[in-house]
């Protein structure tokens, strides 16, 4: 967005000595109070390789009637616990939207290594300029397990976050591994995303 710089963007450039999270070793989490900081890059960079896995480009579509694109880069990332549990988007069916108009699009990932991963992918693929047409806000990640995630993938979170404009966690929730609606069992980290999301696509 205009006006933001990215603070750091430690998956193009890692910074010997930096410290993989905060107080507890986690990556950077999302500001209850305000809105998340911009901590990666908000425009594709020169000089990026393409990845080795790309997600397909979906024929020219726009649809007006939502605020944002979930992309989910890899299958079960929880793209339609995210549709129910902070409505305004819409599932883009693992594939980059394309229309006349930059899309509002956020990645969505489990925090497994294979979902981050992938996240990985998909941002190479935008930061090479393969995808045209898409504004990237930001990535979700969907806790995979309950409890503090292994030291090798709280690095790979911080690593692969570097490479979007923005990170927002969403905590492991058993009901919703048993099938319960989200919209009753949400985690509070779903109302600092809803009002992010909605500043982004709706500037003051």
């Amino acid at each position: 967005m205009a006006g933001e710089v990215p603070v750091s963007n430690p998956w193009l450039s890692p910074t010997p000595g930096r410290p993989s999270g905060g107080n507890n070793g986690e990556p950077r989490r999302s500001v209850q109070d305000g809105p998340t900081p911009v901590t990666g890059p908000t425009a594709p960079q020169g000089g990026v390789p393409w990845p080795d896995r790309m997600l397909p480009v979906s024929p020219a579509r726009q649809d007006t009637g939502h605020g944002w694109w979930w992309l989910g880069v890899h299958g079960g990332a929880g793209v339609s616990t995210l549709e129910q549990a902070v409505p305004g988007g819409r599932d883009a069916g693992r594939a980059w939207p394309s229309a006349g108009t930059p899309q509002p699009v956020v990645l969505v990932a489990r925090s497994d290594a294979g979902g981050l991963k992938a996240v990985q992918s998909a941002a190479q693929q935008w930061a090479s300029q393969l995808v045209t047409g898409v504004e990237l806000l930001g990535l979700v990640v969907v806790a995979d397990a309950p409890g503090r995630r292994p030291k090798a993938l709280r690095d790979l979170l911080y690593l692969v976050s570097g490479a979007v404009p923005r990170l927002w966690e969403i905590p492991w929730v058993e009901q919703w591994r048993l099938g319960e609606s989200p919209l009753t069992h949400l985690p509070k980290e779903c109302a600092p995303l809803a009002r992010d999301l909605t500043r982004l696509i709706r500037p003051a």
